[in-house]
């Protein structure tokens, strides 16, 4: 007892060694100065990340790419002086930021390096890059990735093509079950996946490692290879397997945990020494880098991989008392990796899924095929495209089973329930889990009781009673948690509503909808083309019937215009643009059209409307405006309506008198106090992202609605937020917002 009290304070004294190191080690040094001083450099990067596209969620800024890289050179200048010329000093240094640059930044590839001049601006305490180096210049090309890295790239586009002919949501999968590549999958498909509890698949895990490794090894034991020969080859393996994925943290990170993961299914002394080495490789690992300790990834990799290994075994014994072994494997493994994550998933989505481990049972199977078969693909296609698209098509079809499991699952009706992602609910909800790790053994080894079991989740999945932190069952107006974006749903009947703008990510949006019960829309009103408004369009889509699309008539940015167009016309559904004090009626929704009355000119092809400030922007200044009248009550709706509109509104002299207002832009400074004043609202309501990054809501507009008396509700502190009015009672719910 001793000496393990001795090893942990070791342990503990080390990871704290090494985390005041790494944090010294970002905030010491030229780049921490320069960063102070907000100063433009021209440094010499090595790229280490694939960069990412990203869409403003406000008219600010034109789409602009983010990648991580490592500063290894930063070169300053200082002028001539009467004893000395003008001169340039180099120092080396090795200091990871995040670069923001144009567009013209996509074509960067990892390993490279990369000459750029930017300016340096701070980042959050905890951050695990020292700053952001913000550029308009496109990247100069010092020179290519190493050949190991050219020749991965190369395996990494010919499985690509190898299955460039299959349906989309195919030609997304396989790639990332082989090599963690999800460039191609749709968010829709993303979305299913994390409802049933099938996301490591589609990300590099250990998984694929593992199944790697099962496919090889014993192909290796069949041409004779035995001993040391076996751990030279599952070596290799393991060292082709982080090439192709590349060499990044969450590579080497599921490299570690695949492999204790494989070593745990076996006997009982390669259990013991799978836990110490579980225990050896998160130390090893946080030693290197301790900003992992922050990290949701590393949690669930870590959990999922204890799972396994602790609880895996006797489970699969358990169960190999009436089932055949291999099955007994199939059920204990993703069971035992669910329960150990589940806390850490509600925390993070505010859902547990009730389908998981049935979802992983059925798509199990098809798993290993598709990997394997996409693996022999890429290789495949090094020698002949067209013998590739062959095995492509073939690995296609175990990934279509994948692809129906995960949409089936997700839309069945208890797929996921909200659960509350609060300190109380986590900590109830590891209690359970708890209990069910104390008694599941005693149940897997009793058939009669597994079979009980089945039933009553069956039931729950199929004819779900409610959920804990779900909205009350007569809601009428529901203000979705979708972070710093807009998603509205107004109640048109049983199953039906009227959505107005979708938020800026389709997952919160599908799930807000599922957790109303919403299968069916007649009107979806998009109030305008802004990322924060429409980016969630798939997940309003996903799995329900969307008769129409109502749209402002100003069609910028032209993006996301089209974007939403594609988006349409791949559903078979049709755009309709409003009119000025159109009155429309669906089921017990009614609603009149306040504005837009004049619509700007569109920017000319190929500019930005984009402004210096949110005045003015007329993507804003074009918003759908709408009064909703729904079982007595009235409701403003207002899109992202800046001063100027909302003063041109008041002009028209229409009735803007409701109950309900829903605050524009996101509580934004920009304001006009009369235009609120005249809505004598009891009740405003504001949606907008935790911590984002635009001061939304603003104090001064709060202290407007506080001075009219108005009680007001924010989606960044409350949660979505969901009005009744049962017998003409006005009344307010509340969720906490997830994590």
């Amino acid at each position: 007892m001793g000496w393990a009290a001795a090893g942990s304070l070791v342990v503990v004294a080390g990871l704290g060694i090494a985390a005041a190191l790494q944090s010294a080690t970002l905030r010491t040094g030229p780049i921490r100065n320069l960063t102070g001083a907000s100063a433009t450099v021209n440094v010499r990067l090595k790229i280490e990340g694939d960069p990412s596209l990203r869409q403003s969620t406000t008219s600010r800024r034109p789409p602009y790419v983010v990648v991580k890289a490592t500063i290894e050179e930063v070169r300053t200048h200082s002028g001539p002086t009467q004893s000395s010329p003008a001169r340039t000093t180099t120092t080396r240094i090795r200091t990871p930021v995040f670069v923001i640059g144009t567009a013209k930044w996509q074509t960067v590839r990892y390993g490279q390096h990369v000459d750029a001049t930017g300016r340096l601006g701070g980042v959050e305490d905890g951050s695990d890059v020292a700053a952001m180096l913000s550029t308009r210049s496109p990247p100069r090309i010092v020179d290519e990735p190493p050949w190991w890295l050219r020749a991965a790239e190369q395996v990494r586009a010919g499985l690509r093509k190898a299955v460039a002919h299959e349906p989309d949501d195919v030609r997304g999968l396989v790639p990332a079950l082989v090599m963690g590549d999800v460039s191609a999958v749709s968010a829709e498909l993303n979305a299913d996946f994390q409802t049933t509890g099938l996301t490591h698949l589609s990300a590099v895990s250990g998984t694929n490692l593992t199944l790697l490794l099962a496919f090889v090894l014993p192909l290796a034991r069949l041409g004779g290879v035995r001993a040391r020969g076996l751990t030279a080859v599952g070596v290799l393996m393991v060292v082709v397997f982080v090439v192709l994925a590349r060499p990044q943290p969450s590579v080497l990170r599921a490299a570690a945990m695949g492999l204790i993961a494989l070593a745990a299914m076996t006997s009982g002394g390669a259990r013991r020494r799978a836990v110490r080495s579980l225990s050896v490789a998160v130390i090893v690992l946080l030693l290197l880098d301790t900003s992992l300790a922050r990290s949701a990834g590393f949690a669930l990799s870590v959990l999922a991989t204890a799972g396994i290994v602790l609880l895996g075994p006797g489970w699969r014994d358990a169960l190999a008392t009436w089932l055949p072994d291999w099955l007994a494997d199939a059920i204990s493994c993703p069971l035992a990796a669910q329960l150990a994550c589940t806390p850490v998933v509600a925390w993070l989505s505010g859902q547990v899924s009730l389908v998981a481990v049935a979802a992983n049972l059925l798509a199990g199977p098809a798993v290993g095929p598709a990997t394997i078969l996409g693996f022999i693909a890429a290789g495949v296609a090094l020698l002949s495209t067209e013998l590739a698209q062959l095995v492509g098509w073939v690995a296609g079809w175990p990934a279509r089973w994948i692809i129906v499991v995960a949409r089936e699952g997700a839309d069945l009706p208890g797929a996921a329930n909200a659960w509350p992602a609060t300190a109380v609910g986590i900590v109830v909800l590891t209690l359970l889990c708890l209990a069910l790790v104390l008694g599941l053994h005693r149940i897997l080894a009793r058939p009669i009781a597994m079979i009980l079991a089945i039933v009553v989740l069956t039931v729950v999945v199929l004819r779900p009673v409610g959920s804990l932190g779900g909205p009350p069952d007569d809601w009428l107006f529901v203000v979705c948690d979708v972070g710093q974006g807009d998603g509205l749903v107004l109640r048109a009947g049983e199953g039906t509503a009227v959505v107005v703008d979708t938020g800026p990510d389709p997952v919160p949006m599908d799930r807000c909808l599922r957790d109303l019960g919403i299968k069916h829309i007649p009107v979806l009103v998009l109030s305008h083309f802004h990322a924060d408004h429409v980016g969630g369009l798939a997940g309003v889509l996903h799995g329900r019937k969307v008769d129409e699309i109502e749209v402002t008539p100003y069609f910028s940015p032209r993006a996301e215009y089209k974007r939403v167009v594609e988006l349409a016309s791949q559903h078979g559904i049709g755009l309709r643009t409003v009119t000025f004090q159109e009155r429309r009626v669906v089921g017990q929704v009614s609603w009149t059209t306040l504005w837009p009355a004049r619509v700007p000119a569109l920017p000319p092809p190929g500019t930005s409307s984009a402004t210096s400030s949110d005045e003015g922007s007329p993507e804003n200044n074009a918003s759908i405006a709408m009064m909703v009248e729904l079982s007595g009550l009235r409701i403003l709706l207002t899109g992202d309506l800046e001063p100027e509109s909302q003063r041109a509104v008041l002009a028209t002299g229409l009735d803007l008198r409701a109950d309900v207002l829903k605050v524009p832009h996101h509580g934004s400074a920009q304001q006009d106090p009369q235009f609120i004043a005249d809505t004598h609202a009891r009740l405003a309501l504001i949606s907008a992202g935790r911590d984002n990054d635009y001061g939304h809501p603003a104090p001064r507009t709060l202290d407007i609605l506080s001075h009219d008396a108005i009680r007001t509700a924010t989606t960044n502190v409350s949660g979505t937020l969901t009005v009744t009015n049962a017998d003409n009672h006005l009344a307010l719910t509340t969720t906490h917002p997830a994590p």
